[in-house]
């Protein structure tokens, strides 16, 4: 499975989001403001989406209708995957420390990985250094 470009990714993140077949209409209306793009972009971006095997597109009456072919949590899987491998060495503990150190992770954060059997990789931190 290829990685998207941000733009044909913004594009799925909305038809997964809407979890129904939808119209190019339908994603124009969910892009914001500040992303407004031309119809012709967006039929470009569901062209190539549909090309790389991401959708399946079906005539109904003068629309299209556009359907995933890949689920979400399948995509994310690989891509984190691909993030891990390419910037922390295929290290979760790395990945953590980096997110740790940066300040982003708050304690409900770190719970919430814990619960989710990361608890081994935090045994480096301070629990008391923990916001």
């Amino acid at each position: 499975m290829k990685r998207l470009p941000d733009s044909e990714l913004e594009i799925m993140m909305i038809i997964w989001e809407l979890n129904k077949p939808v119209t190019r209409f339908e994603i124009e209306a969910e892009m914001g403001e500040e992303r407004r793009l031309t119809p012709t972009t967006i039929l470009t971006f569901l062209a190539r989406l549909q090309e790389k095997g991401f959708l399946a597109v079906e005539k109904v009456g003068k629309n299209n209708l556009y359907s995933p072919l890949i689920d979400k949590e399948v995509y994310m899987q690989k891509e984190n995957k691909n993030i891990l491998q390419r910037l922390y060495s295929n290290s979760a503990k790395n990945f953590l420390a980096a997110l740790y150190d940066g300040e982003n992770l708050t304690k409900e954060d770190l719970k919430e990985l814990e619960g989710r059997g990361a608890a081994g990789i935090f045994e480096q931190f301070d629990p008391g250094e923990r916001r």
